[in-house]
């Protein structure tokens, strides 16, 4: 019996998985969206997620309550068991990165860039 699904623009790199899904979306849609991938690499025992959210258009930058929400879905997905390194244009990171805060606070570890070098750089240095 096949395994679950691929999802949509998710490739496997050298050490990590890449997620770079595009389109006009909903916040709640690119949130959900990057759930699944998240929640594939856990179910597949994939552990570094790369997430480039740059060529996701159609919301604006996330409230403190969406950043805290978002945190929240991506830690319960990941189970403590994937590293997730995202790529946002500058203006959707929270200046304090209140959203990698309270995934940590979840149990999650991951980080926010707006470069996908800086981003690979942190995630390959992740245990």
């Amino acid at each position: 019996m096949p395994g679950p699904e691929v999802p949509p623009y998710l490739e496997l790199a050298d050490g990590y998985s890449v997620y770079l899904p595009r389109g006009e979306v909903s916040l709640t849609e690119a949130v959900g969206m990057v759930t699944d991938a998240i929640a594939y690499c856990q179910g597949q025992s994939i552990v570094k997620l790369l997430v480039d959210t740059t060529l996701l258009t159609g919301y604006s930058s996330p409230t403190l309550h969406d950043r805290y929400w978002m945190a929240q879905d991506w830690a319960a997905a990941a189970q403590g068991s994937v590293t997730v390194a995202v790529v946002a244009h500058a203006q959707h990171i929270h200046p304090d990165k209140f959203g990698i805060q309270a995934a940590a606070d979840a149990g999650m570890t991951c980080d926010v860039f707006t470069a996908e070098n800086d981003a690979v750089v942190w995630l390959l240095q992740q245990r």
